[in-house]
């Protein structure tokens, strides 16, 4: 069972959910009997709850969603898939650890600036 905040993704809701977010998507294309896709499941359910907010992170069974596996010429899983503005921007084959999986998402989110601070303010003379 997924977590909380993993998403199910299927043939019927993927355009909507995953092509049309604002967010970027990760989708992990899996299957019951695939044992590297069970093993990757509470990788996927730690990133999902780790970047809530900033990412829809979901699955899609292959076997119940064969028209979206298709679709993307999924031939191998676990597949991971990440998109970003309805397109594909990238991709891993098989099981990745969670440290792969961060930097995957961190190279796609953009980082919010802050105000500058400077560590060591160069003094100015007041003459």
């Amino acid at each position: 069972m997924a977590s909380p905040n993993t998403l199910n993704f299927t043939d019927q809701n993927f355009d909507t959910d995953v092509l049309g977010s604002d967010v970027p998507v990760l989708v992990d294309f899996w299957a019951e009997w695939c044992g590297p896709c069970r093993m990757l499941t509470p990788t996927v359910d730690a990133v999902a709850a780790e970047y809530v907010g900033r990412v829809k992170v979901g699955k899609v069974n292959v076997d119940e969603n064969g028209g979206t596996a298709m679709r993307y010429n999924i031939r191998g899983i676990p597949t991971l898939l990440l998109f970003k503005g309805g397109r594909i921007v990238e991709q891993k084959v098989g099981a990745v650890g969670k440290v792969d999986l961060q930097k995957m998402l961190d190279a796609h989110l953009v980082v919010e600036a802050g105000p500058v601070v400077e560590a060591n303010p160069v003094p100015t003379s007041s003459s």
